[in-house]
């Protein structure tokens, strides 16, 4: 691992993560986990935001992306040009859904480094100068589950959150419908095509990637993974339950 991204990303997960543990009551590893994980969901919670935004902008743009086909359905290059100016009208880019998961990313990297290495005690000198060491570190949750080794029963767990999140959020028109044939193929239509179909593999495949993968991984993984999707559910069940303000409408002199 390159002395950046320990310096960058592990370091401080590391030191977060152990004064975490040694602060809460009952030094419990799991709640430290559980911890950590709210406070990466407040920091990356701008662009959490600005993602169901752009999927709900998408959803309320469908009634007039369908006018614009049927209208223009024998002009397939004004067709798509149309549309192109709408998401620009609109300020909407089909493709903004996978940002915070990119985001998330090197934070997940440098959990598991943290967790396969970086909390044996020969590691503490990585710890600030602030962080007291807590010379060995237990790392059962509630006191039978060890997070540092493969759990089936969280990554089951794990894949099916992800799999709710991403339902909650697909199942409603405008997320994972792919222009028609008729017009995938032209220059306009290839944004929301490829977004459609990078959607679909998030909704059914991220789940069983999930899955697999938190059965390899320690076990604080995939904790950190349901409770970070349980996070987003209902952040997305508040936005999208919020009515939008009306858009102002223009006076006639």
């Amino acid at each position: 691992m390159s002395s950046f991204f320990t310096a960058v990303v592990l370091q401080p997960i590391l030191n977060l993560l152990v004064w975490l543990y040694s602060v809460i009551p009952g030094n419990d590893f799991g709640f430290s986990i559980i911890a950590l994980t709210f406070l990466v969901k407040l920091i990356l919670l701008p662009f959490s935001w600005a993602q169901i935004k752009q999927q709900r902008a998408l959803q309320d743009i469908q009634p007039k992306i369908n006018e614009v086909r049927a209208r223009l359905k024998d002009d397939k290059e004004a067709q798509a040009k149309e549309l192109m100016e709408l998401y620009q009208k609109e300020k909407v880019n089909p493709a903004a859904s996978c940002l915070p998961l990119l985001i998330q990313l090197p934070v997940f990297i440098g959990l598991l480094q943290a967790l396969r290495d970086g909390l044996a005690s020969k590691s503490f000198n990585l710890l600030y100068p602030f962080v007291a060491n807590p010379g060995t570190i237990n790392h059962m949750m509630l006191g039978f589950l060890d997070l540092s080794k493969p759990n089936y029963v969280l990554a089951v767990l794990a894949g099916a959150v992800q799999f709710w999140q991403s339902w909650q959020m697909f199942k409603r028109p405008g997320i994972v419908n792919q222009p028609p044939a008729d017009v995938s193929k032209t220059a306009g239509a290839q944004d929301e095509d490829m977004a459609a179909m990078m959607n679909k593999q998030m909704m059914y495949i991220m789940p069983v990637v999930t899955v697999f993968i938190g059965i390899t991984l320690p076990g604080g993984l995939a904790l950190y993974w349901i409770v970070m999707s349980l996070l987003t559910v209902a952040q997305q069940a508040l936005f999208l339950r919020k009515p939008q303000a009306p858009k102002p409408v223009a006076q006639l002199s």
